[in-house]
C-alpha cells in the first residue's frame, strides 16, 4: 500500500502551519518537516516583543488587503479560503485565545509568544509531523520516472509526492538561487520594514517621545502613512515611519535610501485648516512663553523643540508673535522636511519585497503553476504586510491552501 509523503521546507510559522494543514487534510500522509538550522519558530519567539502577533483584527477582507504594499490582489482570492476569522477560531479551538488590543492587533491572552510555539509543537507531535533539524536543502530536483522530487541536503536525499516551500525570505537574491533553478522567475528581494535615520542628529535628543497622529510623506512621491511617529537615537520610527517604508520599499532601495521626508505633526491637518482653527484672539494676548502654553495635542517637549525649530526664541511669550514668526511656526508644524541618510533595520523581524514571483503561483491552491506537485507559503513568495500581524497572517493563509496539496 504506498503512502502519500509530504515534505514541508521551512521550520518557520508558515512551514509548521503547512504541515499541520496537509496532516488535517490528508491524515494517512507521511510529512516531513525539514528546518535549515537548529533551531524553529525563531520569528514566532520575537515577535510583538515576545508576545506572538498573531493577525489584526481586520475581519473584513477588502480592509485587510490594504496593508499589503506587495501581493494584495493575490492575497484577495486566497483570504477567501482562510482569513482572519478563520485563524481566531484555528487558534482558539486548540487553546489558544487571543485578545484584541486598541489598534486592532491580536496576541494570545497569555501574552507570551511561547503559548504560540508550545501548540505547534505539540500539535506536530500529535499529529506524527517528523521534524528534522540542521537540514539544510542544497538542491530540489524533479525525477520524472519516479514522479516525486528529490530533496538534497548536505548528505542526504529524501524524496517527496508533494513538496511545500515555506524557508521565508531572503535578505540576498543568491538565497533564492536553488528555487530559480526550478524554473521559477525570482523578484530580487530588499528590505521593507526599516525606521529611517536622520542626517541631523538633532532631534534625536527627544529620542523615546511619541507623537500618535503624524503624516509623514516620502517627499517626490505619494508615499505618505498617518500614525504614530517615535523619534528614536538614530532618527524616526513608529507605525506611520514603518509602513511608509514598506509602501516605498523599492523606490528607497533605487536611490540609496538617501531622500527627503516630509512631515505634518497635526497629522491630516494642513496649515489653512490649522491657522484657522486655533483662536488666535485668545492665544495671541497671553503674556505665557510659547514653549508653556502648546495648542496642539503634540508633546510638549516636543512642541518645545518645534518651537525652537521655527526660529522663535524659549523666551518670547505669545503676545510678541509676530506674523512672520506665526506662519515659520505653522510651516514647521505643517510641512517640516528632514533630510534621511540610511535605515534601521531589526533582524530578528527581518521582512522583505521579493521572493518567488506571484504570476508563477496560484493563489487558489499555492501551487506552482511551473513545475509539478510543488507549493508555496509565506514570505518565500513576493507578498509582504506591514507591522501589526499581517505578515503571519499571510504566512497563515497561504500554508493553509498549500496543505490542501490540490
Amino acid at each position: 500500500m504506498s503512502f502519500l509523503k509530504v515534505v514541508v521546507i521551512g521550520g518557520g510559522a508558515a512551514g509548521f502551519f503547512a504541515a499541520l494543514s496537509a496532516k488535517q487534510h490528508h491524515p494517512n500522509a507521511e510529512v516531513v518537516l525539514l528546518e535549515g538550522s537548529n533551531k524553529i519558530l525563531s520569528k514566532v519567539k520575537v515577535s510583538g516583543g515576545g508576545r506572538c502577533n498573531v493577525t489584526h483584527s481586520a475581519f473584513n477582507i477588502k480592509d485587510l488587503i490594504g496593508h499589503y504594499p506587495r501581493g494584495g490582489a493575490y492575497l484577495k482570492k486566497a483570504f477567501q479560503a482562510f482569513a482572519v476569522n478563520d485563524t481566531v477560531e484555528w487558534f482558539e479551538t486548540r487553546g489558544v485565545r487571543l485578545k484584541t488590543e486598541a489598534d486592532g492587533r491580536m496576541f494570545p491572552i497569555t501574552d507570551d509568544s511561547q503559548s504560540v510555539i508550545d501548540l505547534f509543537v505539540e500539535q506536530s507531535k500529535q499529529k506524527g509531523i517528523e521534524l528534522r533539524l540542521s537540514s539544510k536543502v542544497k538542491k530540489l530536483a524533479w525525477n520524472d520516472d519516479q514522479r516525486v522530487w528529490e530533496v538534497r541536503g548536505e548528505e542526504d536525499l529524501i524524496k517527496a509526492d508533494k513538496l511545500i516551500v515555506a524557508t521565508g525570505g531572503s535578505p540576498k537574491l543568491e538565497g533564492f538561487a536553488w528555487l530559480g533553478e526550478v524554473g521559477h522567475t525570482i523578484v530580487p528581494p530588499v528590505p521593507s520594514l526599516f525606521t529611517f535615520n536622520l542626517a541631523d542628529p538633532s532631534i534625536c535628543a527627544l529620542a523615546g517621545v511619541s507623537a500618535q497622529w503624524v503624516k509623514v510623506r516620502v517627499q517626490g512621491t505619494q508615499h505618505e502613512s498617518i500614525g504614530p511617529v517615535l523619534i528614536t537615537h538614530w532618527g524616526l520610527s513608529g507605525p506611520a515611519v514603518l509602513r511608509t517604508s514598506a509602501f516605498s520599499a523599492r523606490h528607497l532601495h533605487e536611490v540609496g535610501y538617501s531622500f527627503h521626508l516630509q512631515i505634518n505633526w497635526l497629522g491630516d491637518v494642513d496649515e489653512e485648516t490649522w491657522r484657522a482653527s486655533v483662536d488666535w484672539a485668545t492665544v495671541t494676548p497671553s503674556r505665557k512663553k510659547i514653549v508653556n502654553e502648546n495648542p496642539t495635542l503634540l508633546p510638549s517637549r516636543l512642541w518645545e523643540w518645534l518651537v525652537e525649530r521655527s526660529g522663535i526664541t524659549p523666551e518670547k511669550r505669545w503676545v510678541d508673535l509676530g506674523k512672520k514668526d506665526r506662519n515659520r511656526l505653522l510651516n514647521v508644524l505643517t510641512n517640516d522636511v528632514y533630510e534621511v541618510r540610511g535605515k534601521t533595520t531589526f533582524k530578528e523581524e527581518f521582512v522583505t519585497a521579493g521572493g518567488i514571483d506571484l504570476s508563477d503561483v496560484d493563489p487558489m491552491t499555492s501551487k506552482s503553476k511551473l513545475a509539478p506537485e510543488l507549493y508555496f507559503a509565506g514570505e518565500v513568495m513576493d507578498i509582504d504586510g506591514v507591522t501589526g500581524g499581517f505578515n503571519f497572517q499571510a504566512a497563515w493563509t497561504t500554508a493553509w491552501i498549500a496543505g490542501q496539496l490540490k
